[in-house]
């Protein structure tokens, strides 16, 4: 079958409908997953999507060609699916294209719990049984079971928190019309918290505004809401709910790696001593305050499939990365964008009566962040080479791309998986030191 070799992405399948990927891919898709796991049962769920209808029932019409049974979730979000394979102990696929435009669509695939298919371990052995059409035998009829696991899920997120512990805030959610708006409500109805939702109904044709809070355009009329409201912090999920971003007091976007500390700290006060792991683009602020917390810090590769690992290696209780991906050792080490929410509450609740705004000014006074700046070049290999050259008075290390660090200053440069660029993200401890030697190594780069 010939099939477009660039929807095989590095964490998942994913592809403009119906232009690169159609329902026949689906099937296909369906029909190798079965051939490569060999599974008699599968979870499948899906995302608000207006194509994602029609790829599902395709992609459930090839499992069940080859034999396979399927618990149907329906429309659900990301993390409620990853509790039902968990839960359930069964392989899944998700459709779903996360927070991309409304034309994608696209399959997010658990191995088992918390383990994905990735590029590495799975999704180009799909594309290969695709591309040769070489399908198990087992072809039959599988079958089809309709089961909601939402009350469940509910129950599950909230035994992670103590609701006696939680004051009655004012929270301002925006879920972009994306998955989390209704399992949302339903787990926040539960708390003492007064909830002001945006844009909760999902709707595939995403009449407000984009599905990804990392762009300043999609969380604006969120962070003047949160001012308006008088609220003590604003939470935003990307449109599968697997990511998550928090809002302060005053209104500003709070970085992930500051996030990552503050969280983490916190669950150190569960667990003293426990280890937590951030991915290298983070600021030292994780790294110190880890510490200080008398918490072990470790730095892991960007993505899924390397930091759910290294968390099961290590009996890790946490891992953040500066995406908005959190991931928790007592939610099966998935990532979620519900129980951050939950965390960040009770956080806020146990604090005395301190804002989020105050938690965050020690690390805003000492840790000054670049934010991720993307450039194309030409030939990423040779620049990184380039960077070390540059910079070889310094400590290099080669986990993901390229990492140096120096007294008062470090910064990682990554290649993309999908495009010809770098990716930079520098931290210095001071805001003229981060600005000068942001500007020189982008110079470089660009040069």
């Amino acid at each position: 079958m010939n099939v477009d070799p660039s929807i095989f992405k590095a964490y998942d399948i994913r592809g403009i409908y119906p232009s690169q990927l159609d329902e026949a891919t689906a099937r296909a898709v369906g029909r190798a997953f079965a051939t490569y796991l060999q599974p008699s049962k599968v979870v499948v769920g899906r995302d608000m999507r207006l194509s994602s209808p029609a790829v599902c029932a395709a992609l459930m019409a090839g499992l069940t060609q080859q034999k396979v049974d399927i618990i149907d979730l329906g429309m659900v979000s990301t993390d409620q699916y990853y509790y039902a394979c968990a839960t359930l102990d069964l392989p899944g696929l998700m459709v779903t294209a996360s927070h991309n435009p409304p034309e994608y669509c696209g399959f997010k695939m658990v191995r088992k719990m918390p383990y994905l298919l990735s590029g590495d371990a799975g999704i180009q052995d799909l594309r290969r049984i695709i591309e040769a059409e070489s399908y198990s035998d087992a072809l039959g009829s599988g079958r089809i079971e309709q089961r909601d696991l939402s009350a469940d899920f509910v129950d599950c997120v909230l035994g992670l928190v103590d609701i006696t512990s939680m004051r009655p805030l004012k929270v301002v959610a925006d879920t972009g019309n994306g998955m989390v708006g209704p399992i949302l409500e339903r787990v926040y109805d539960r708390l003492p918290v007064e909830l002001v939702g945006m844009y909760l109904d999902p709707d595939g044709s995403l009449p407000n505004h984009g599905l990804d809070p990392m762009k300043e355009e999609n969380r604006a009329e969120l962070q003047q809401r949160v001012i308006d409201e008088g609220a003590a912090i604003g939470f935003a999920f990307d449109g599968d709910g697997d990511r998550f971003f928090a809002i302060d007091d005053r209104g500003q976007f709070v970085p992930g790696d500051f996030l990552t500390a503050l969280m983490g700290c916190y669950l150190l006060g569960r667990e003293p001593g426990a280890k937590v792991i951030s991915d290298v683009r983070c600021s030292w602020a994780v790294r110190d305050r880890i510490v200080q917390a008398g918490g072990q810090s470790l730095v892991e590769r960007v993505g899924h499939s390397y930091l759910k690992p290294r968390m099961f290696e290590e009996n890790a209780i946490f891992a953040g990365e500066l995406s908005g991906h959190y991931y928790f050792r007592d939610f099966f080490g998935a990532d979620s964008g519900i129980v951050p929410s939950l965390i960040l509450l009770q956080m806020l609740s146990e604090g005395g009566g301190e804002p989020l705004s105050r938690l965050l000014t020690s690390l805003e006074d000492r840790y000054f962040i670049s934010w991720e700046i993307n450039s194309r070049v030409d030939d990423p290999q040779a620049k990184l080479e380039e960077l070390a050259n540059r910079y070889g008075d310094g400590h290099i290390e080669r986990l993901d791309g390229i990492s140096v660090s120096f007294d008062d200053w470090h910064f990682n440069v990554r290649a993309s998986n999908t495009e010809p660029l770098l990716r930079l993200n520098l931290e210095a401890l001071t805001q003229q030191r981060m600005e000068d030697k942001r500007d020189e190594v982008l110079a470089i780069i660009r040069t």
